[in-house]
């Protein structure tokens, strides 16, 4: 069988001249003109060769579906025959991975060893992935948190050392109780539910009653004032299942001395990187909500200051959310999903990386209602 010159498997121009020659001649048959769902189907994988442009933001997932198809597509025409056009029908991703190096890719993914615990800021942004769409079996697949460590074994910490006036053992207390904290606050299925987040309330110093009182008051009646969302990551069950048990985490923690004498204080820089799926029985199309958090908590030496030993005061908290609703503060992350009306403020502005931790939330942040480039 001949191949045009877009190397698609049919009769070019001379070979149908030629054919047409002979079919007057009654030298045989010339061969059919294609039909018009046949022209149809070949003028659309022509096209597909060149896929609309890859976009971020507001518009990221409904066009990156059309970009991947379009790429898909066009890896395949240089090898469409017949057979090979039934086969793409039934299960094109067994063809169509192999071409375009998606398989391999993801086999070296899966096999790639984990990341070594961060120890000081990253000089940049993880680099580039293959964009693979998640999946209820891998739903960290086409993302860097891919390599980063499962729950809690992401929360690693340093070691101790005297710091502000405040002994060896009572920093390595703090340490490990800043790390029950993040863990409470993120981690746990009770407080990822929308529960109160008891165990991590626990572990805050009664004494900073103001605190507590600004906590009570978000957990009771969030609004963008008070949004527990600033400290504890929540969805709302009706809404999301979270996809299997493990949630990604990556960051560091580090001591340094207290504003004054007799202080020591605890910061912790950690992001994670929840799979969700919507509630409804059958949903299959997994979303990624990466929330970073930077923490500032701190003991105190109770000889020169008012606090009880073995807890914590909070002292500072930021937050990013990426792939959440904007403009919606009702405690609970909204990840979008395609099936999503297009709903409240449109995202704008500079793309900004979620994975990116080489600089600070307040140093790389925007107002408003920011995009992203990847979830």
């Amino acid at each position: 069988m001949g191949k045009n010159d877009e190397n698609r498997a049919g009769a070019g121009d001379e070979e149908w001249a030629r054919f047409t020659e002979r079919a007057a001649e009654g030298a045989g048959d010339a061969p059919k003109e294609p039909s018009a769902r046949q022209r149809m189907v070949t003028e659309r994988l022509r096209r597909a060769q060149d896929p609309p442009g890859w976009r971020t933001g507001p518009a990221w997932r409904e066009m990156e579906g059309r970009g991947r198809r379009g790429r898909r597509l066009g890896a395949v025409l240089g090898v469409v025959a017949i057979a090979g056009v039934a086969l793409i029908a039934v299960r094109p991703e067994l063809l169509i991975d192999r071409l375009t190096g998606t398989a391999q890719a993801r086999q070296d993914a899966r096999n790639a060893p984990p990341l070594a615990a961060e120890t000081a800021p990253p000089t940049g942004a993880p680099p580039a992935v293959d964009p693979d769409r998640p999946t209820l079996r891998e739903p960290f697949r086409g993302s860097p948190a891919l390599q980063w460590a499962d729950g809690a074994a992401g929360i690693e910490l340093p070691a101790a050392e005297a710091v502000g006036g405040m002994t060896k053992e009572q920093v390595a207390d703090a340490l490990e109780k800043t790390k029950q904290f993040l863990v409470a606050a993120n981690l746990d299925p009770a407080t990822l539910r929308g529960e109160r987040p008891k165990a991590a309330l626990a572990l805050l110093d009664p004494k900073d009653g103001e605190t507590a009182a600004l906590l009570d008051k978000s957990l009771a009646k969030p609004d963008r004032e008070q949004d527990p969302l600033n400290l504890f990551t929540r969805y709302d069950p009706a809404e999301l299942a979270l996809v299997g048990e493990v949630v990604k985490v990556r960051g560091r923690m580090w001591v340094e001395p207290g504003a004054q004498s007799g202080q020591a204080r605890v910061r912790a820089d950690y992001t994670f990187v929840y799979p969700f799926v919507k509630a409804a029985p059958g949903s299959d199309q997994v979303e990624r909500t990466v929330v970073r958090r930077e923490v500032t908590l701190s003991i105190a030496d109770r000889r020169k200051w008012e606090a009880t030993a073995g807890r914590l005061w909070l002292e500072s908290y930021r937050v990013d959310l990426a792939n959440s609703a904007c403009e919606v503060y009702d405690g609970y992350v909204h990840p979008a999903f395609d099936a999503d009306p297009v709903t409240g403020v449109t995202p704008s502005g500079t793309p900004e990386d979620p994975y990116d931790r080489s600089k600070s939330i307040d140093a790389g942040g925007q107002e408003g209602c920011g995009s992203v480039s990847r979830s």
